[in-house]
């Protein structure tokens, strides 16, 4: 359970109709958190607010989800929204009342009201399985945060396992389905893999085995600015699999495709998995983020299996590489070392973390962050003028007020990073809404661009343009 809570902006009054004096803000304008707070002039139209969403559960005391209401830990939770489900758990969004600026959680809830025989066993099996992996892996950055543990009694005979999590942010899976045929942004591909590689460098060196790394599996979170891992239903101690049926279609080394199959043929394989085979999904998923492609029949292809560093070599030299000065061999070169079919090859994860690929500083753009950064608003003529300048400053931070308390904002006059607007704010969900709602709109006749920038190199006060 979380000792503190970041505090987050509550918006409070409302747009009043009537004509407004001139702005240099235009085009649309919204927030997503109910009520919008005015600017100073009311210089942008009205935009009516959406209505509050009906919570999952509503209604009803107890039935197939969880009830929109439930007390855990002495405080009580508002389950708010269904993110996913699986076949023996189901994730929701949550928040606890009472506790002004509690962010939001992610409950996990396993064995949902009428589960029974098989799948109830799995269900419960599962769980000891993801809260013992996470209790013994708590405190690293890349791997997602395990806030409490508790139980729903939907009958005295049925009680229902539950874990608290910290919410995140995008999957992986999501940023596959953005960027389809068109592949990932370096930057994304390169801070993705550090990150997973740490992750699984901690993992391994603990003994334990993921065992079911895929895209849906890693998650961004805006607030720490890293990716993150999720889902330990299925890991194992090395030299202790305990899980006959690993790893997910697409994403299986060869291993345990061999194992899987001697299982299904009521057979014992003679060797254990090991955690070569997280090397191996972790491959397919850096080649599936620099192709754009799913990549599930061409690895079960028979060109696969008889070469597949050809495949590779194919894949990179078709894929046009918007900036020629990005060395993407050293990608192509680690993607190699981890999809050897022979799993005392690959390349372990914390030896991949000294790749050359590792030292090529890329930019962020996509990735939320609590740093937001503004393109195409201020020009010479603002940047020369102090006066103007004062007052363009103040109004581009009286607009991005409108989405959250600003910390921060900073426009230098002098490269780098000349004429840029830089708006640091409280945490990334307010960010993210300004993200949002600010891109396309139009300053002065121009369309402005909106970007998140890395806090990391914001606070060190290193600015820098956009890799293009």
């Amino acid at each position: 359970f979380p000792v503190s809570w970041r505090p987050e902006f509550s918006a409070i009054g409302g747009a009043a109709a009537g004509p407004y004096p001139r702005s240099r803000w235009s085009g649309r304008r919204g927030c997503d958190r109910g009520l919008c707070r005015p600017s100073r002039a009311s210089r942008l139209l009205p935009r009516q607010c959406p209505r509050p969403t009906r919570m999952a559960g509503s209604g009803c005391s107890w039935g197939a989800e969880p009830p929109r209401f439930l007390e855990a830990f002495g405080r009580l939770w508002q389950v708010q929204s269904r993110l996913g489900s699986g076949s023996s758990a189901s994730v929701y969004r949550v928040r606890c009342c009472g506790t002004p600026g509690s962010p939001p959680g992610a409950l996990k809830q396993f064995l949902p009201p009428g589960t029974t025989g098989a799948a109830a066993s799995a269900a419960e099996y599962g769980f000891r399985k993801e809260r013992a992996a996470l209790e013994q892996l708590q405190g690293h950055r890349n791997i997602v945060t395990l806030y409490g543990v508790f139980t729903i009694h939907f009958s005295p005979n049925v009680p229902s396992r539950c874990l608290l999590l910290e919410l995140l942010d995008v999957s992986v899976s999501e940023l596959l389905l953005y960027s389809s045929h068109q592949g990932c942004s370096m930057w994304m591909i390169q801070h993705c893999a550090r990150d997973v590689l740490e992750a699984l460098a901690f993992l391994h060196h603990e003994g334990y085995v993921h065992a079911d790394l895929k895209p849906r599996n890693i998650l961004w979170s805006a607030e720490n600015e890293c990716f993150k891992l999720i889902d330990f239903g299925l890991s194992f101690k090395e030299g202790n699999q305990d899980v006959k049926y690993i790893q997910t279609d697409g994403y299986r080394a060869p291993e345990a495709e061999l194992q899987n199959c001697l299982a299904q043929a009521g057979l014992q394989s003679d060797t254990e998995c090991t955690s070569a085979v997280d090397l191996w999904s972790l491959g397919i998923i850096l080649l599936e983020m620099f192709s754009g492609m799913k990549l599930k029949h061409t690895v079960r292809s028979q060109e696969w299996k008889a070469n597949s560093s050809a495949i590779i070599d194919h894949i990179f030299a078709s894929k046009a590489v918007v900036n020629a000065a990005i060395p993407a061999y050293h990608l192509r070169d680690l993607i190699k070392s981890m999809l050897h079919d022979d799993p005392s090859r690959r390349i372990p994860a914390e030896m991949a973390l000294c790749s050359p690929f590792f030292s090529i500083p890329f930019d962020l753009v996509m990735l939320p962050t609590p740093v937001l950064r503004l393109l195409n608003v201020l020009d010479d003529d603002y940047l020369e003028n102090e006066e103007e300048y004062e007052d363009v400053v103040e109004d581009v931070k009286e607009e991005c007020q409108k989405y959250g308390p600003v910390v921060s904002l900073l426009v230098p006059k002098e490269n780098p990073g000349r004429g840029q607007v830089f708006v640091e704010y409280a945490n990334a969900g307010d960010s993210k809404a300004a993200q949002k709602l600010l891109t396309g709109r139009m300053f002065d006749g121009k369309f402005v661009v909106a970007t998140f920038y890395p806090l990391s190199a914001y606070k060190r006060g290193y600015l820098y343009q956009t890799l293009l």
